[in-house]
């Protein structure tokens, strides 16, 4: 940790937290006793404190450090962070990190992941970040498998998973490494699982493409399939829908789609993270002020994070950079939407945590 602290101080200063600048909050000021002190929005940074979607494991080939990854969150502000390995690896003796630098490769679901950030958070367990963990192994096309991991999980850690995904329902970026979209008849087969996740007070974080800029809603039926036949499961619908396969589809178009399954389906969340989210709409200056109102109308409904994934070409910068990406839009939400998503409200309600989101304060500039 000692080779990062430069990048760390530098990354301070860029981040307006060194000086005279505020401190950036710590756990204690997410404490429901006392009652929090309010966020001043003017001075305090805008980026998120929750980072709900963060894969401490990659593909393949070794990981960034989990202790220098937890360094990463403490010195960015990120106080409560849902730990995701990837549930489908690259075979061991693949050269590759990333499952597109390796096409043809079959990407294989496993535990392995799940087993080792359990282990990390047991042998070390980070100071000043409140960590979920995930589990990431299921593999949704074998659904008679998921109850027997999720078995097995909890009998070595017993307590320790409190959420499961990222899990794919159809990733089209997978598709050249023997992924296929999980058929609807299959669907019905998830009932032990999603009855176990209900028993436990589980949620469920879907990776589910909506479509193609070909046929933009060509998926859609099996997320609706997912959430007619189990009503009652919390699901998050990850990156709304939204890929690097689907970057055409209106703004006007996405929002009142995501608009009305939010309205349909009660239980259902989406999260906000990976950076092509902005890169492709957020950021777009026609579509931006579409978005800020639609995240203010749907605050209670959203969850922020980064989908930085900690695979040994990464480094603090880059995480830096992502969260300050994927947190963007929020400099412009209202203040009750900034409580709910960037301050944490909708995470602790989510999983039932003890702490609270502060009321936010001050006029910003």
């Amino acid at each position: 940790m000692n080779a990062l602290m430069p990048r760390f101080f530098v990354a301070a200063l860029a981040l307006g937290l060194s000086g005279c600048a505020p401190a950036l909050p710590g756990l204690d000021a997410f404490r429901t006793d006392p009652v929090p002190a309010c966020y001043d929005r003017s001075t305090q940074p805008q980026t998120a404190v929750v980072d709900s979607h963060l894969h401490v494991r990659p593909f393949g080939g070794s990981p960034v450090p989990f202790d220098e990854v937890m360094g990463y969150l403490r010195e960015t502000g990120v106080r409560f962070v849902n730990v995701y390995g990837i549930g489908q690896m690259l075979p061991v003796d693949s050269p590759c990190t990333y499952y597109l630098d390796c096409v043809g490769t079959p990407v294989v679901p496993t535990l392995k992941n799940d087993f080792a950030n359990a282990n990390s958070v047991l042998t070390s367990p980070p100071q000043g970040v409140h960590v979920t963990l995930a589990m990431t192994f299921p593999d949704l096309s074998r659904p008679e498998s998921v109850v027997e991991g999720m078995e097995l999980l909890e009998a070595e850690f017993p307590g320790m998973f409190r959420w499961m995904g990222e899990v794919n329902l159809v990733k089209q970026a997978l598709f050249g490494n023997a992924h296929e979209p999980v058929p609807g008849a299959t669907i019905r087969e998830w009932a032990p699982f999603m009855t176990l996740l209900r028993e436990r007070d589980m949620p469920l974080a879907i990776h589910s493409d909506l479509g193609n800029d070909e046929r933009p809603t060509l998926y859609l039926p099996l997320m609706e399939e997912v959430l007619d036949r189990y009503p009652d499961n919390r699901v998050v619908w990850m990156h709304m829908g939204l890929s690097l396969e689907l970057t055409t589809l209106s703004a006007a178009e996405h929002i009142a789609l995501m608009e009305s399954m939010l309205d349909r389906y009660p239980n259902l969340m989406l999260d906000i993270t990976w950076r092509i989210i902005d890169d492709n709409y957020f950021s777009r200056a026609d579509y931006q002020p579409l978005y800020v109102a639609f995240l203010n109308a749907y605050s209670d409904r959203i969850l922020p994070g980064t989908d930085f994934l900690a695979s040994s070409n990464k480094d603090f910068d880059v995480y830096r950079t992502e969260l300050q990406v994927t947190s963007r839009i929020l400099q412009f939400v209202d203040d009750e939407a900034f409580r709910n998503i960037a301050l944490g409200e909708n995470y602790f309600r989510l999983l039932g945590l003890e702490y609270e989101a502060p009321m936010v304060c001050g006029a910003r500039e």
